[in-house]
């Protein structure tokens, strides 16, 4: 091997990166032996917005959409584990309405720590360094969950809530590094449809606590008959409880550890890579293999004191080295002139204080709050729902159960299920923003008719509503707005802007959970009517919040069928360094044919 072919290999096995193909493909080896690193960057962005949807991408979909199958899992689990575990550890099976609101609240509280901490994290340290954590976090609170009892040293709902926070930070890491990891890797034409499959895994969460939750209920069927209530409900109805909760909790962590691997593996996002990496010493030490005439030391230190320098160059050789002709020169300005800003937090309160730039940030975040309201909104009214469905959980023990399971079931797949996958399948048709107005619209309108017309809707009426309130949800802001952060800001910030978006919507379900929810029974003693007299008022304070999430949505700009780098110049005043590199190169060609041409005549 020659010296010169000695010098390429060691150059391609320098810009040779870590992280296999298993779920996602390392696009930046594809193109190692390309010395420029604008054109690196250019060929490799290029190859993922240009693929066709295969294997690969369902691969990508099944690995980031665990964590979201894990957190409905485990918020659909809660609930029916809450109605096992009060057999158990409180008297007569009775839980207090705060201990059942603070077991349920509690996994909100560390969702919103988990995506305000790992949205930043993975734009400081790299989505590389961070994807996996979050799902070992969750794996680890769910299995201390399963272990943990009552003591005379420790209180059993404390130490419950204690590991349903930390588990939540989990699960709320995951949002930000699911969906921008999703989003730089996806191909632009399906780029909506796989984000929103990866989100739909909720759906599949759901009915998989469910159907969970049913086996035990059945399996456990001989212990569960004899209690006709807590009261009645002994030893052995007590310990198959115990196990059954524990069980069905535990069994939420097995497909993180199915995906764990495939994430601790994964290859650093080209985008952040290419990007964030690409350092402004870096710029100049790499413009030295492309730009000829730039190998003083003079040089080199006069451009990283002025970026914006111009260097004349000579003829380029395909892979940047220099011809050894001298030919006429061409004034170029170094690379580094056109990477992005550095990210800091003055940087990022300078880019989002300028309206222009700040009003798109307000507006996922804001429309998220306002969402995540009314998803509360719609839990309010399932008892009833049941019930007109004739699943209101009445009887013996097992029978509350296994009615409390097979009805949420019903709901899931009436609404909800189908919701999600019409998004999936018309939102790089439709578009986002079309998606999400309409959704926001259609929620106002259902939850004026659910409260002002409360008292004279009979069950079938309301379940007829809350199904399709369940469907535009979902076929509406549920899935565009953790769709939309993904891909309209800038990859410098892009993980730190969605976290703040999603955890501005889990600031709203803890509202709607602790605040808006207790007033179903504002003034009912006083003057003395039926629980939950005030639920009327409660369904129209949630119409006027779908109805600011629709005005807010306005703010949003439309994403759908434009690559990442178009979407940050378009709505975000950012020049794309490849095209700059691409043009550069077309530029010094004509000028070097140019320059040919006239020392022929």
């Amino acid at each position: 091997m020659s010296e010169k072919e000695d010098i390429h290999v060691e150059e391609t096995a320098k810009n040779m990166t870590n992280g296999g193909n298993a779920a996602f493909h390392n696009y930046i080896n594809d193109f190692a032996h390309i010395e420029d690193p604008l054109e690196r960057r250019r060929l490799a962005l290029q190859k993922i917005d240009e693929a066709s949807f295969g294997w690969y991408h369902v691969r990508a979909i099944m690995v980031a959409g665990v964590g979201f199958f894990t957190d409905s899992y485990d918020i659909f689990a809660i609930n029916l584990g809450v109605a096992m575990m009060t057999y158990v550890f409180w008297k007569e099976g009775q839980i207090p309405s705060s201990t059942e609101t603070l077991l349920k609240v509690s996994t909100s509280v560390g969702t919103v720590i988990g995506q305000f901490g790992f949205g930043i994290l993975a734009d400081v340290l790299g989505r590389k360094k961070i994807y996996g954590l979050e799902l070992i976090v969750m794996i680890s609170a769910c299995i201390m969950q399963c272990v943990i009892g009552s003591s005379p040293a420790v209180n059993f709902a404390a130490l419950l809530t204690f590991f349903r926070i930390v588990m939540g930070i989990g699960i709320g890491g995951d949002y930000p590094l699911s969906s921008i990891i999703t989003s730089e890797f996806s191909t632009t034409k399906w780029r909506g449809a796989i984000m929103s499959a990866v989100f739909a895994n909720q759906a599949f969460g759901q009915v998989a606590a469910g159907i969970v939750a049913l086996v035990l209920v059945e399996g456990y069927k001989d212990d569960l008959k004899a209690a006709k209530s807590g009261s009645t409900c002994g030893p052995s109805c007590k310990k198959a409880l115990d196990q059954m909760w524990r069980i069905l909790i535990g069994m939420g962590c097995v497909p993180g550890c199915i995906a764990l691997y495939f994430r601790l593996t994964i290859p650093e996002s080209p985008r952040y890579s290419l990007d964030m990496e690409l350092k402004a010493a870096e710029g100049v030490t790499d413009a030295t293999k492309f730009v000829p005439g730039l190998n003083g030391q003079d040089d080199i230190e006069r451009l990283q004191s002025n970026p914006t320098a111009v260097v004349a160059t000579t003829q380029e050789h395909p892979y940047g080295e220099s011809s050894g002709a001298s030919e006429s020169p061409v004034r170029v300005d170094v690379p580094t002139e056109h990477t992005p800003p550095k990210a800091s937090f003055k940087d990022f309160c300078h880019h989002f204080g300028q309206w222009k730039y700040g009003k798109i940030l307000f507006g996922t975040a804001f429309t998220w709050f306002c969402l995540d309201v009314a998803v509360y909104g719609l839990n309010l009214n399932t008892a009833v729902i049941l019930n007109a469905i004739g699943y209101s959980g009445k009887g013996s023990v097992y029978q509350k159960l296994h009615d409390t399971a097979v009805g949420n079931l019903i709901l899931i797949c009436g609404g909800s299920l189908p919701g999600y996958w019409f998004t999936v399948f018309t939102v790089d048709i439709i578009g986002r923003k079309p998606i999400q107005l309409f959704g926001f619209f259609i929620l106002t309108v259902m939850f004026c008719l659910i409260g002002f017309d409360y008292y004279n809707l009979s069950g079938k009426d309301l379940l007829g509503l809350y199904i399709i309130c369940e469907f535009f949800q979902n076929f509406g802001p549920n899935t565009t707005t953790f769709l939309i952060p993904g891909e309209v800001f800038p990859t410098r910030y892009r993980s730190t802007a969605h976290g703040i978006s999603a955890g501005c919507g889990k600031i709203g379900a803890i509202i709607a959970q602790t605040a808006l929810g207790t007033l179903i029974n504002h003034g009912c003693k006083k003057n003395n009517k039926p629980q939950n007299c005030w639920l009327n008022h409660v369904m129209e304070i949630f119409a006027l919040f779908m109805l600011l999430g629709f005005l807010t949505a306005l703010l949003i700009p439309e994403t759908k069928r434009m690559t990442l780098e178009e979407v940050s110049e378009k709505y975000h005043d950012e020049v794309d360094p490849s095209k700059y590199r691409s043009s550069h190169v077309q530029n010094s060609t004509n000028s070097d044919t140019s320059s040919s041409t006239v020392e022929q005549v």
